[in-house]
């Protein structure tokens, strides 16, 4: 065939072609379409490769033929695709209008954090058995976490891996005291007993002392490194490990509810003494360890301002997230830190 004829087989492609290119639905029909007009082993490729055996002058005719029905297909091709981009655009936007005239309701105002609701609930019951709240802060002194809370120097808990410990070495007016983030809301205990002797507005001192406290844990099932903590405080005259166990056994039957009762198991604390851990009963007959409790140590009273041989007291402390598991049944700690909304919802 003459170069003529080929350049005429090469134009007539594009008719086809373009109705071809037009009756595809989709982008994927289109790209398939176009492979088999523009790719390597279409009709268009054959010709291309066939101009070898053609004479100059033919193969200038069929050339210009070829790359002009090369330049109209794939222009066909680009208009096909943004066709169907438009289309689907257009498809999206009309199944996310929204009616800004129709009226939708009252949005959800959201609800307290499960943790924060049972601080709240805590202080609650304990307000209604007749303490107060005390705060503090969660910037501390060493002397006010460990040494005033009859924690020594070798003490474990003092060590880089369990505490968080913060440079203060560009700070004006720190001086020598060693700051840190809180391990527990002890801390509170004293400076609660400090400020009513300065203030002369105790003893007798009743308080709950709620707040969050750090340590160095990795996060697990049972463990957070920023977490809650609830402490109570007597200081009075006359007060025993009877009253302490009295109380519990109140703040039990108010918090969890009558059919359950406390026990104490002895223990140790540094900071008081005797010590004890508290167990609170189960329906199914068993006993679960909540927290830890004790006669508040002379040591601690003295750090206080106090003379033991005047006033006695007890504290006991638990973990918030932990008496949130207990009650609503949360078997992994991590739940509350992860904002799922499928979790926070049901609460």
């Amino acid at each position: 065939m003459s170069g003529a004829e080929l350049a005429d087989e090469a134009r007539a492609l594009v008719a086809d072609g373009i109705a071809r290119i037009d009756d595809a639905p989709g982008t994927d029909e289109v790209r398939s379409v176009e492979s088999e007009l523009l790719g390597k082993k279409s009709r268009l490729s054959e010709l291309k490769a066939g101009m070898r055996d053609l004479s100059p002058e033919d193969r200038k005719v069929l050339g210009a033929a070829l790359n002009q029905t090369r330049v109209t297909l794939e222009s066909a091709v680009a208009e096909r695709l943004a066709e169907l981009a438009a289309a689907e655009r257009r498809a999206q936007l009309a199944s996310e209008r929204l009616d800004l005239t129709e009226y939708q309701g009252r949005s959800s105002a959201g609800h307290t954090h499960l943790v924060t609701q049972t601080w709240e609930r805590l202080e609650d019951v304990f307000v209604g058995m007749g303490f107060s709240v005390a705060t503090g802060p969660e910037v501390e002194t060493d002397w006010f976490n460990f040494e005033a809370l009859n924690l020594p120097p070798s003490h474990p808990a003092r060590s880089l891996w369990d505490t968080l410990y913060l440079d203060t070495s560009d700070l004006d007016g720190v001086g020598d005291q060693q700051l840190l983030l809180r391990t527990h809301t002890s801390p509170v205990q004293v400076r609660t007993m400090l400020r009513a002797v300065r203030e002369s507005s105790g003893p007798p001192i009743y308080v709950v002392c709620p707040g969050r406290a750090y340590r160095q844990d990795t996060a697990d099932a049972t463990h957070l490194p920023v977490f809650h903590q609830i402490e109570m405080l007597v200081i009075d005259r006359g007060i025993t490990m009877g009253d302490l166990a009295g109380t519990i056994e109140t703040f039990t039957k108010a918090y969890f509810g009558e059919s359950l009762t406390s026990r104490l198991r002895p223990s140790y604390f540094p900071f008081t003494e005797p010590s004890a851990e508290v167990d609170i009963s189960q329906p199914d007959g068993s006993w679960l360890e909540v927290g830890g409790c004790g006669m508040v140590h002379p040591n601690v009273l003295r750090a206080g301002g106090l003379d033991p041989e005047e006033w006695s007291g007890f504290a006991f402390g638990f973990g918030i997230e932990r008496l949130t598991m207990i009650r609503h049944h949360v078997s992994d700690i991590r739940d509350f830190i992860t904002n799922d909304m499928r979790f926070l919802e049901q609460f």
